[in-house]
């Protein structure tokens, strides 16, 4: 198992549809703050807060792809694994550390260079030991993958 989230996010990141950003950037989202060494290389990431999920976007660029031209599987993956993560520590007030215990992912269509790809989780159960949720992750508004992530809660000790 390894750490996945272990805060609330940043709350100056939540914000209305009327937020807008340049450079092809869909409303609402703002720079994501929640950086690790893993994630820096595909910087910028972004990230719109609701009362309920942490969504993560990016456009796909070249460094983001296989060899094949396309957005690697292991980006997307991890990405849906810190989505969802970072959701389940929202919708627990932040007031546990979760380690991803269970991981699965179906890529269901391709991500190109030049996409907008959307990490959309949904927390399905909240538990005093476990949190479960899943994702559809999306390219331009059609979904390319789904992924489902079981999280351990560990709460501090004291």
């Amino acid at each position: 198992m390894r750490s996945n989230a272990g805060h609330v996010p940043d709350e100056s990141n939540r914000m209305t549809d009327t937020t807008s950003i340049a450079d092809g950037i869909p409303a609402g989202f703002v720079r994501h703050t929640r950086a690790s060494p893993l994630t820096a290389p595909w910087e910028p990431l972004y990230a719109m807060i609701t009362d309920d999920a942490v969504i993560i976007g990016l456009r796909i660029a070249a460094p983001h792809t296989n060899s094949r031209g396309l957005a690697h599987g292991g980006l997307i993956t991890a990405l849906a694994d810190n989505a969802m993560g970072l959701s389940c520590g929202l919708k627990l007030g932040g007031c546990a550390r979760l380690l991803t215990a269970g991981l699965s992912i179906d890529f269901i269509g391709p991500a190109k260079v030049g996409q907008w790809l959307q990490i959309e989780p949904e927390v399905i159960k909240l538990g005093g030991t476990l949190c479960v949720a899943q994702c559809f992750i999306t390219v331009d508004g059609e979904r390319c993958a789904r992924a489902n992530g079981t999280f351990s809660v560990v709460k501090p000790k004291g």
